[in-house]
């Protein structure tokens, strides 16, 4: 029951990605409908549940850890389960304990985050046009994140930017948006846009801006650097020699990573996402609560999810059309 977490095709599962709420107080285009029906309080995992989930994923190897949502930073009492997960840390079991988050909270729990050990994390932003923003997250409001970006920084987080490349919305953006993070010693990762969710208005072809063509764009202006850098995720990394930050491609549709893919995302009620462009999941929460007082049936439910984890996803659009795509909201997986 001690040996390390490796799937059929001998990956090491080492990252989980825990969702701890699928409420979030944006509605970003990509990831969610306007109108979310949000699930019952009462069936999402406690923060005591969540803690011993953790803790046993970590105690099978899991080395870091990535608290997401929606936004998480909206549960409430989130910070108690942050606290108790800083004990890993200090043990040296857990490498890492980060959060990907809209921002519009952290001016409140910047200080908090530090506190508990959170030393990086990714700030979602797709643009810094004040109007574009509102338009893109319908009902975000720019100035909040900004000071929350401002908070991080000043708590000692590292901050990294995340933007979803979007065709004809933030295509004009490319240079702006990476001379402020430039300004303010951040880096910048881009991630393309998946087919997850019910499209409904939405054109997930029309939306797709390969990142193959943003580097493109960035060696029309800089001189970029590969880098072998891996911070443990599925971004490819570069330097621009000009502005010395990395700029991280994550790139599910037009370069798959899933040959290196050493994680796996738990939701806010248990379920076990081994693969994020797959349905199949396992149901944790049997055997957590059936078993308070013992780890072992969650360790061999976890076992048995991972012996299913899949070689990788279906996304494509090269038939423009968006084959593979998943009915559920990204908001439930956490990205």
């Amino acid at each position: 029951m001690t040996a390390p977490l490796i799937d059929p095709f001998a990956r090491a599962i080492t990252y989980l990605r825990v969702s701890v709420t699928d409420r979030c107080d944006f509605r970003c285009v990509y990831c969610m409908s306007e109108t979310m029906t949000f699930l019952p309080k009462k069936e999402l995992l406690t923060l005591e549940e969540l803690d011993r989930m953790c803790t046993t994923f970590v105690h099978m190897g899991v080395k870091k850890l990535r608290i997401t949502g929606g936004e998480p930073l909206v549960r409430r009492g989130i910070m108690t389960f942050f606290r108790s997960m800083t004990r890993h840390l200090e043990s040296g079991a857990l490498n890492e304990l980060t959060v990907t988050t809209n921002g519009s909270q952290l001016e409140k729990y910047a200080d908090d985050l530090y506190a508990a050990g959170v030393r990086r994390i990714n700030v979602s932003l797709d643009t810094i046009d004040e109007q574009k923003f509102a338009d893109i997250t319908r009902w975000g409001r720019l100035p909040q994140v900004l000071r929350g970006i401002d908070a991080a920084q000043k708590a000692g987080l590292r901050v990294k930017i995340n933007a979803v490349a979007l065709k004809g919305f933030n295509e004009d953006e490319l240079a702006t948006l990476t001379e402020w993070c430039a300004s303010r010693d951040m880096d910048l990762t881009w991630i393309e846009v998946m087919p997850m969710g019910d499209l409904g208005n939405e054109d997930r072809v029309g939306q797709f801006w390969s990142l193959k063509d943003v580097r493109k764009a960035y060696e029309q202006h800089y001189q970029v650097t590969d880098l072998a850098e891996n911070t443990g995720g599925p971004a490819r990394y570069v330097r621009l020699e000009q502005t010395g930050q990395k700029i991280g491609f994550i790139t599910p549709l037009s370069h798959n990573f899933c040959e290196s893919c050493n994680r796996v995302r738990l939701t806010c009620t248990g379920e076990l996402y081994m693969c994020l462009g797959q349905e199949d999941m396992a149901d944790l929460r049997p055997a957590l609560r059936d078993n308070p007082d013992s780890e072992d049936a969650l360790r061999q439910a976890i076992r048995d999810a991972i012996s299913h984890k899949p070689k990788g996803h279906d996304f494509d659009y090269s038939r423009q059309r968006a084959d593979g795509q998943m009915p559920r909201h990204m908001s439930h997986t956490g990205g």
